[in-house]
């Protein structure tokens, strides 16, 4: 008892003012409240960044109106890979031809570099092509159910270092921190090209990769609309021949997109602008390299994937040019997707004066005939440096395409070639390539020719000793048979010079 009562006088003694086991009552119960204040904050905020990762999933990232499935190139079977990674993301959008986003990536278990990054899913090889020279992306020989090539060349990730995941499945997700890093704040030094959609910056970033920031201007949710299309046109693909889409940035009103950088201008500026100021005439053999690499690209385009894409803005601007002459086309923010069942499809009419096919002017009807029309345009406007349209000149000579065809018709086909080549092109050569030319701007879209035809008659000129004609010839007779089929005029490849001029003039008035 004396215990007790010893320690009820010791818990009633008064220190300052306050009885003492009031005083640690109160401790208790402000310790207890201090952990509870403590876990609700850390709840509070789990929810907060959990919902925030929620919303932009689900808002943020625009849809995919199609699927694109892409083969991967690897020395594995397929069935070594049975994982894949299905990513849906729901539709608010008013577009009525979107649909809901199914990105369907499969996750690579090779030692492809990319994956040493969050990044690694977006970067499948290519479908793998025959190809004569073992390192294109495509070739002549296009074929949707093609096998995996055991000989794909694996590159090192420019995105290597950098330690962000992507919401979309694909590519590299930036901060606009990151982003106003790399192009210091975008500067106005930093500008390599404007229009209507936005600003592109020339951007190093903290691994050291120099890339090209386009950074799209939110007019009425223009910067959305082009963000998305360019998104699902390109965003899980990959070929030498297109510009790579590495990454993108979405914050606030942003829209930005990160695209390798290409470092030797494009095939506009080494024509008429700059680049050919500073560094002189493009050579034929680079200007043919160039028109290869193209046609290459859309070959894969419009034949190798699923749905296929319809650029619908093929210039001499969109095409850039690497330092070793490769070209990367470039700029879908115009592109549509065609699946397999669609003949075409009726949309607004865009693109660019003097490269929009005629029956896709007039009637609003769009498939891959359209492009095929402006690789021909942009073909003549390599051969002959003309632009395609040039109201400086005579009345006759405005349209480049009108122009070449009385040209031709009236056996003049040596005049029309660039005045500016110090070393001119074979006879040969310059009459197949105005042969493909003008079969790509026939007036009548069925008788163009494929992309992957077109491959093969150009690729007939890069081999130039007898035995490699000879296997070419061999190659080429498929191609050749189909073109008649076609009702359009091809040439044997071992044809004579008058042939060929005979062939074009046909053409001509076909």
């Amino acid at each position: 008892m004396s215990s007790e009562s010893s320690l009820n006088v010791q818990l009633s003694k008064k220190i300052l003012g306050i009885k003492l086991w009031v005083l640690i009552c109160i401790s208790v119960g402000a310790f207890i409240i201090l952990i509870l204040c403590f876990l609700s904050i850390w709840v509070t905020f789990r929810r907060k960044s959990r919902k925030s990762v929620d919303k932009f999933s689900v808002n943020q990232i625009p849809n995919v109106s199609k699927d694109i499935r892409i083969d991967r190139v690897g020395t594995q079977s397929t069935h070594d890979h049975p994982d894949n990674l299905f990513l849906t993301v729901h539709d608010k959008a008013t577009d009525k031809n979107s649909e809901n986003m199914l990105a369907h990536l499969g996750m690579s278990k090779s030692s492809d570099p990319d994956n040493m990054s969050q990044c690694s899913s977006a970067y499948h090889h290519e479908r793998a092509f025959s190809s004569q020279s073992g390192d294109e992306g495509s070739s002549g020989t296009v074929r949707k159910q093609s096998s995996l090539s055991h000989g794909g060349v694996v590159t090192a990730s420019p995105l290597i270092g950098l330690p962000e995941f992507s919401h979309l499945g694909w590519g590299h997700w930036f901060t606009l921190r990151d982003l106003q890093f790399a192009t210091n704040r975008f500067s106005a030094e930093n500008v390599l090209g404007e229009g209507g959609y936005g600003v592109v910056y020339r951007g190093r970033l903290i691994n050291g990769t120099e890339v090209a920031v386009k950074k799209l201007l939110n007019n009425m949710g223009q910067a959305e609309k082009e963000f998305r299309v360019e998104v699902e046109a390109i965003g899980h693909v990959r070929h030498k021949n297109l510009v790579r889409l590495l990454g993108y940035c979405i914050e606030g009103v942003h829209r930005m997109l990160v695209y390798e950088y290409v470092n030797n201008g494009n095939l506009e500026q080494w024509l008429h602008g700059a680049m050919r100021q500073q560094q002189g005439t493009l050579t034929w053999e680079a200007r043919m390299k160039v028109i290869l690499g193209t046609a290459r690209a859309l070959s894969y385009l419009h034949e190798a994937i699923e749905p296929k894409v319809i650029h619908r803005d093929i210039k001499s601007s969109n095409i850039l040019i690497d330092d070793e002459f490769n070209s990367k086309v470039s700029d879908f923010g115009l592109a549509k997707l065609l699946d397999s069942g669609e003949s075409h499809i009726t949309t607004r009419v865009m693109g660019t004066f003097g490269y929009v096919a005629p029956e896709y002017a007039n009637t609003g009807l769009l498939n891959e005939k359209s492009d095929i029309y402006s690789f021909g345009v942009l073909l003549l406007e390599a051969v002959t440096g003309r632009d395609p349209v040039d109201y400086g000149r005579p009345a006759n000579e405005v349209n480049l395409v009108e122009w070449l065809k009385m040209m031709v018709g009236a056996r003049r086909a040596e005049e029309v070639v660039d005045p500016n080549l110090e070393v001119k092109p074979s006879t040969r050569s310059l009459k197949r390539a105005l042969l493909v030319a003008l079969r790509c701007v026939d007036h009548d879209a069925e008788n163009r020719p494929k992309m992957s035809q077109v491959v093969r008659m150009l690729e007939a000129d890069e081999y130039p000793s007898r035995e490699d004609r000879r296997n070419r010839k061999t190659r080429t007779t498929s191609m050749e048979i189909e073109s008649l089929k076609e009702n359009s005029v091809s040439g044997d490849t071992e044809n004579k010079p008058e042939d060929l001029e005979s062939q074009v003039a046909e053409t001509t008035h076909a």
